[in-house]
């Protein structure tokens, strides 16, 4: 059997050991809440673990500050050293606005990967060098630096919708596609209004089978919110410990828990604005026989500036203009 990929809507998941991180807090699952945060702890190699496109460091409390959610293709069934990313969300929050946008990244982008110093597509960086090299690569591409990352793989995703009671989706058309334990056609669903469980819901995050990377990725973003509307929802309140066992061992991340606990005020406010974005572009073969996505210069410039002027960052000149010129040279 073929290997298949498995897309994991990681801001969705991430974002309820965020906000069980505070609400757990106010409810006594402190300790509990804490381990887990603690266990998941994975730091990478960076002065002051800060950003070098920070000019200082950061704190969630009183800075607007990102998070890349990088979902990876792998888990108790494949048991993987390696492992490429098969959804990446880099996600900006605004304090003063009280707003959070979310940038999908098509994994075949075609992009610079420092980590190996040539061109190819973005999900192949966490095979060459896990979280750090992927949030290498993200940053270079984009310009906008990576202040958090949190890893979660698809074990962590089933578990914490199934936690959560599962979640009510339109499903756009009926479909079938592997399950968790790479069973062909395992899930089967119709189009229409439903419950998912975690399998379907992962399902359905995963399939492009009467569409695209571009159209899966808008359909990613749109059940990550219901799943955070749910999580934040009173009727979830019991729910969270069950939230954060499901999290588990299936999460690295370098937030620690005070950081995690200093999101709250996001969780908490029933007015929070989430803009969902997309790159532009094209995709096709290249002269190495494999298809890349192409986002076009201005889509890369425009979704910069935003990003940046989200975060409150002074604009300036491309600073990959050095990546082609090496690029150029060689």
């Amino acid at each position: 059997m073929s290997k298949r990929k498995k897309w994991l809507i990681v801001f969705g998941v991430c974002m309820l050991l965020v906000v069980a991180g505070g609400v757990g807090y106010a409810m006594h699952l402190y300790d509990k809440t804490e381990e887990t945060v603690t266990e998941s702890q994975k730091k990478i190699s960076r002065d002051h673990d800060t950003s070098e496109l920070r000019v200082e460091e950061v704190d969630p409390v009183e800075d607007n500050v990102s998070v890349l959610f990088i979902g990876v293709d792998n888990s108790e069934i494949r048991n993987e050293q390696t492992s490429r990313s098969d959804a990446l969300i880099l996600a900006t929050f605004n304090k003063e606005s009280s707003s959070v946008k979310l940038l999908s990244i098509p994994r075949d982008s075609y992009v610079y990967v420092p980590e190996v110093d040539r061109y190819t597509k973005i999900t192949h960086a966490h095979a060459y060098g896990g979280a750090e090299a992927t949030i290498e690569t993200v940053e270079n591409f984009l310009d906008v630096p990576v202040d958090y990352y949190a890893e979660m793989n698809f074990n962590g995703f089933v578990d914490v919708v199934d936690a959560l009671g599962g979640i009510k989706y339109d499903v756009p058309y009926e479909f079938s596609e592997f399950d968790s334990n790479d069973e062909r056609n395992g899930v089967h669903l119709n189009a229409g209004y439903q419950t998912l469980n975690g399998e379907e819901a992962l399902a359905l995050a995963r399939t492009r089978k009467y569409d695209n990377d571009i159209e899966r990725g808008k359909r990613q973003q749109a059940i990550l919110k219901t799943i955070f509307d749910k999580a934040t929802s009173t009727a979830s309140v019991f729910k969270l410990g069950e939230v954060i066992d499901a999290i588990g061992s299936n999460m690295t991340t370098n937030m620690t828990f005070t950081d995690m606990k200093n999101f709250l005020s996001y969780g908490l406010d029933e007015n929070v604005a989430i803009d969902k974005m997309i790159l532009d572009g094209s995709g096709g073969y290249m002269d190495d026989g494999l298809w890349y996505f192409q986002v076009s210069e201005d889509s890369k410039r425009n979704t910069r500036a935003e990003l940046r002027n989200h975060l409150d960052m002074r604009e300036y000149a491309d600073s990959n203009d050095h990546h082609e010129k090496a690029k150029n040279d060689i």
